[in-house]
């Protein structure tokens, strides 16, 4: 067996025996609570149990990401066998980002950089932890208003990380990529086909692409509506054969972005950064919306990508591990604050019910709590929330 000093992105991504997560530790309301590295610790011994080996995160401007990689690094010390990787993620955005100025897309952040050699201290520090760093998160992708960028500033930081390994300034089995949703990768609209978006691809060591139908059963719902000649299924036939359905949207995704890659004569490999299903939702998710919204969907749908990924050799960073409540924190039950497998008290959802059965967390804890199921773990209990999409009109 290779010890992890020898393990690179090329062994890891792609492999079925190190499954990914996103990951934030966040307990609290706001961010300005970091989680302890103690607190990490016990989550990084939870997500261990359940097979998980390779965490994303998204940025090293605040304390999680270095404390993340302390934690790590400790718990290798206290066991030699123990085996977690990151893909390090830096946060791109625009000047007057997250401001009451208007944000103008074409100049970027003059926090970037500092961002950008905040990642590479940390990827130099931890090189057997640190496999990948990625420049952005949805940082191109044109609905994210508050913030985006155009694709030559990406572009140019990828560009810089691949020049620090030809200098050997970066580990150079170090992969750089960019995080970002399919369309921005050149797998939908049109108006994202560029020369910059052609360079990226080009420089970039793999592709990561986000890809998320429980938002699209909202935005673009043609998949997820009951037809009409499934009228006459059960409920429980009509919502499984929705989440199939589901399935294959985010199939179709990937492929369209693997194809827009290869016309560019290129072929590399292409992970899906990102992809979830949230269990509670009081917007246009939940019972007045898509009706998209429960642990059972959660469930088949964690079961179903974790399928197809696992045997067609993608790796999946599942969004996410544990619920964290700043993502819509005037809105408890928005549903931003609900794509973990874990609640934050450390209750687990559906989707795990069945490691919670078979003991993987005996001894686990998290804030304190032993690991128990959602809904007392009565499936009779659960699937009065669980509601049927609408029919097709």
């Amino acid at each position: 067996m290779q010890t992890s000093k020898h393990i690179t992105a090329k062994d890891i991504l792609g492999n079925p025996d190190y499954l990914a997560v996103s990951y934030g530790g966040y307990r609290k309301i706001s961010r300005d609570s970091q989680p302890t590295i103690q607190e990490i610790k016990n989550d990084m011994k939870l997500l261990s149990a359940m097979g998980i080996r390779f965490l994303r995160t998204y940025n090293v401007q605040l304390d999680q990401a270095p404390n993340l990689l302390k934690a790590i690094s400790e718990l290798k010390i206290e066991d030699p066998n123990f085996e977690m990787y990151v893909m390090l993620g830096a946060w791109i955005d625009c000047i007057n980002a997250w401001t009451d100025q208007m944000p103008n897309h074409n100049v970027e952040s003059p926090d970037n950089a500092a961002e950008i050699d905040r990642a590479v201290a940390l990827a130099n520090k931890y090189p057997d932890i640190v496999k990948v760093l990625a420049v952005g998160n949805e940082a191109m992708v044109k609905w994210a208003t508050s913030y985006y960028v155009q694709p030559n500033i990406i572009l140019k930081w990828v560009n810089h990380l691949q020049d620090l390994k030809k200098t050997k300034k970066l580990p150079k089995d170090l992969w750089i990529t960019s995080s970002d949703d399919f369309a921005s990768w050149g797998g939908g609209d049109h108006i994202y086909h560029c020369e910059d978006l052609e360079n990226i691809i080009k420089a970039v060591d793999y592709i990561s692409m986000h890809s998320y139908p429980y938002h699209n059963t909202h935005y673009n719902p043609e998949f997820w509506g009951i037809p009409e000649e499934e009228n006459s299924l059960s409920e429980i036939e009509k919502i499984d054969n929705a989440m199939k359905r589901a399935i294959e949207f985010s199939k179709n995704q990937y492929d369209c972005t693997v194809n827009y890659m290869k016309s560019l004569g290129v072929n590399k490999p292409v992970h899906i950064g990102e992809t979830g299903w949230a269990s509670v939702s009081n917007g246009f998710y939940g019972h007045n919306g898509s009706k998209a919204t429960d642990e059972y969907k959660q469930g088949l749908y964690y079961k179903l990508m974790r399928e197809w990924t696992n045997k067609a050799g993608i790796s999946c960073f599942y969004f996410e591990a544990f619920n964290e409540k700043w993502k819509d924190a005037h809105n408890p039950k928005g549903s931003e604050n609900h794509f973990g497998l874990f609640k934050i008290n450390g209750e687990a959802k559906y989707p795990i019910w069945d490691l919670v059965d078979k003991g993987v967390f005996k001894g686990l804890k998290r804030n304190g709590n032993p690991i128990t199921k959602t809904y007392n773990g009565d499936k009779e209990e659960l699937m009065p929330h669980v509601l049927v999409p609408p029919t097709k009109r």
